[in-house]
C-alpha cells in the first residue's frame, strides 16, 4: 500500500466525519457514511490501493462504524445493472483474441470471432485511428434507438471491438501497448455515448424515469418519442461530431494513419476462411441476446436475464468453460468495487442526506430572487456535479430528478423545458467518473485508460456536453416554443 495517498484519503474523510458538523436531520451514521464514501472516492483518485482492494477496505469501514449493516453493505451485489456487466465481460472473453497485426496466423484466445470483427471493420474503416472513432460513433447511433441499455453496448459490442482493434496493432495493455490507439478510442465511445444516450427516449431506461416522475409533478411530455428526440437533436449531433476529433487533439493514440491496415485486413480475413463453429454459436448466442435487449420488455424479459440464458448457452455449447469464467478476474473484480460503491450510494440516498443537500440549495436560490432563467442554469450544474456521489445513473434520476424538477418549476421554469433538459442532463455524466454508470465500469475495466484519465477527461468532456447541450438547446428549445 502507498502510505501517502493511504493518509491523504482516510484524513479527508476524517475531516469531514469529526470537525464539519451533520446538517440537520442527517443521522450520525449518515454522516459517517458520506465521510467514508468521500474517502473512498478521493482514494480512487490518488490510489493507495487497486481499486477493488481499496473498495473492500471500505467496506470493512463501513460495516465496522455501523454506518450500513452488512446485508445493506452489499445490497447492490443483486443489482442486475452489476450482473449485466459482469456478464458482458464474459461475452467479451467468448469473443477475445489475441492476435499481433502482421501476416503470421493469430493466435485465437478463444473462438476467434473477435478477430473477424475487428478485421471486418479495419478493411471498411481502417485507414486512420479517428476514422475508426467515428465509424464506432455512428453504429451506436443506429443501435441506441432499439437497445436501451448503454451498459449491454458497451459490454457487449462496443468494448469487445475496440480491444479486438488495439490488439490488431499488439495494443494490448498487458503489454504497455494501451496508447497505440485502444485509450484513445475507450475515452472516445464512452464520452460520446452520452449524446447517443440522450438523443433517444428509448436509448436508456433513466429517460423513461424521467417522464414519469415528471408527470408525477404535473408536467406530460405530449408526442414523447418525437419531442424528445426533436428537442436533443442539434446538441447531440453536434456533441458527436466534435467530441472524437478534441479528443484525438488532447490525447492522440500513437497511431494515427494505418494507409496499409484494410489490405492486411482482407489477408487476415481471406486466411481465416469460413467461420467456425465456436465463432457461429458465440455470434448467434450473442445476437440472440441483442434482440432480447431490444424487444424484451414486451415479452417479459429483463436484459440481465437476456444476458443470463447467453451465458448459459456458451457455458453449455462448450465455447466457454466455467474456468474460463472464473479466470477472468477483471469481471469479478468490477462485481466487488462497482457493488460497494453502489450500495454507499444507495445507502446515502436513503438516509436523505442527497436530497437534503438538494433542499438547501433550493431555499437558497429561492431566497436570492434570480428570476428562473439563472436559477434554470444554477440548478442544471449542480444536478450534473452531484454525480460524482453517485455510481448509478438511474439512482441519481430516482434520487434528485423530481426534487431538481420541483425546483425549478416553483422558481418559475417552464415545465416542458425544465423536465426535458434535465432529463436530457441524467444522460450526460455516465461518464465522467470510472464508476458514473455500467458503461463506464466496463469501458475502465478494459484497461485501456488509468484511473487519472478517467476521471481528467471525464471532468473536461462531461461539462463540456453539459455546455453544448444548454448552449446550443437554449436557442433551439426557445425556437421550438419550449418557453
Amino acid at each position: 500500500m502507498k502510505l501517502v495517498p493511504a493518509a491523504i484519503a482516510v484524513a479527508f474523510g476524517c475531516l469531514v466525519k469529526f470537525l464539519i458538523p451533520s446538517p440537520a436531520g442527517i443521522t450520525p451514521e449518515a454522516w459517517t457514511l458520506f465521510s467514508i464514501f468521500l474517502s473512498t472516492i478521493l482514494g480512487l483518485v490518488v490510489q493507495p490501493l487497486p481499486v477493488g482492494a481499496w473498495a473492500f477496505c471500505a467496506l470493512c469501514c463501513v460495516v465496522a462504524s455501523g454506518a450500513l449493516p452488512f446485508a445493506k453493505a452489499l445490497g447492490a451485489m443483486t443489482s442486475e445493472v452489476i450482473w449485466l456487466i459482469v456478464i458482458s465481460f464474459f461475452f467479451a472473453k467468448a469473443s477475445a483474441v489475441m492476435h499481433q497485426y502482421t501476416c503470421v496466423p493469430a493466435g485465437f484466445e478463444k473462438t476467434g470471432l473477435g478477430e473477424r470483427i475487428a478485421n471486418i471493420f479495419v478493411a471498411a474503416m481502417g485507414k486512420s485511428t479517428l476514422g475508426l472513432a467515428y465509424g464506432l460513433s455512428i453504429a451506436e447511433l443506429f443501435l441506441s434507438p432499439a437497445l436501451p441499455s448503454t451498459t449491454a453496448r458497451a459490454g457487449g459490442i462496443f468494448v469487445p471491438i475496440i480491444k479486438f482493434l488495439s490488439k490488431s496493432v499488439n495494443g494490448d495493455p498487458e503489454t504497455g501497448g494501451r496508447k497505440k490507439m485502444g485509450a484513445f478510442l475507450m475515452q472516445s465511445q464512452l464520452q460520446q455515448s452520452s449524446y447517443s444516450s440522450a438523443l433517444f427516449l428509448t436509448s436508456g431506461a433513466q429517460n423513461l424515469l424521467c417522464l414519469n416522475l415528471a408527470a408525477e409533478l404535473g408536467v406530460v411530455v405530449p408526442d414523447a418519442w418525437t419531442t424528445w428526440f426533436v428537442g436533443c437533436l442539434p446538441p447531440a449531433i453536434l456533441g458527436m461530431v466534435i467530441t472524437p476529433i478534441l479528443l484525438f487533439k488532447m490525447f492522440p493514440p500513437e497511431i494515427k494513419e494505418t494507409p496499409e491496415a484494410p489490405t492486411l485486413a482482407k489477408q487476415n480475413l481471406a486466411k481465416m476462411g469460413p467461420m467456425s463453429a465456436g465463432e457461429k454459436i458465440t455470434l448467434a448466442t450473442i445476437s440472440g441476446a441483442v434482440v432480447l435487449w431490444m424487444f424484451g420488455d414486451a415479452i417479459g424479459c429483463p436484459a440481465v436475464l437476456a444476458a443470463m440464458l447467453a451465458l448459459g448457452t456458451l457455458l453449455v455449447t462448450g465455447v466457454l468453460t466455467w474456468r474460463d469464467c472464473l479466470e477472468y478476474t477483471p469481471a469479478w473484480d468490477t462485481l466487488i468495487w462497482f457493488a460497494i460503491l453502489i450500495s454507499m450510494s444507495n445507502g446515502l440516498n436513503e438516509s436523505g442526506l442527497i436530497s437534503s443537500f438538494a433542499g438547501v440549495v433550493g431555499n437558497q436560490l429561492n431566497a436570492l430572487n434570480l428570476g428562473w432563467q439563472p436559477v434554470f442554469f444554477i440548478l442544471h450544474f449542480a444536478f450534473f456535479a452531484l454525480h460524482y456521489l453517485f455510481a448509478s445513473q438511474t439512482a441519481h434520476i430516482g434520487a434528485l430528478y423530481a426534487a431538481f424538477l420541483a425546483m425549478m418549476l416553483a422558481s418559475g421554469c417552464p415545465g416542458m423545458l425544465s423536465a426535458l433538459s434535465l432529463a436530457y442532463n441524467g444522460n450526460l455524466f455516465g461518464g465522467i467518473t470510472h464508476f458514473a454508470s455500467g458503461q463506464a465500469a466496463i469501458f475502465y475495466g478494459s484497461g485501456f485508460n488509468s484511473l487519472s484519465e478517467f476521471f481528467l477527461y471525464g471532468a473536461i468532456f462531461g461539462f463540456l456536453s453539459l455546455a453544448l447541450t444548454l448552449g446550443v438547446g437554449w436557442p433551439w428549445w426557445k425556437f421550438l416554443g419550449w418557453f
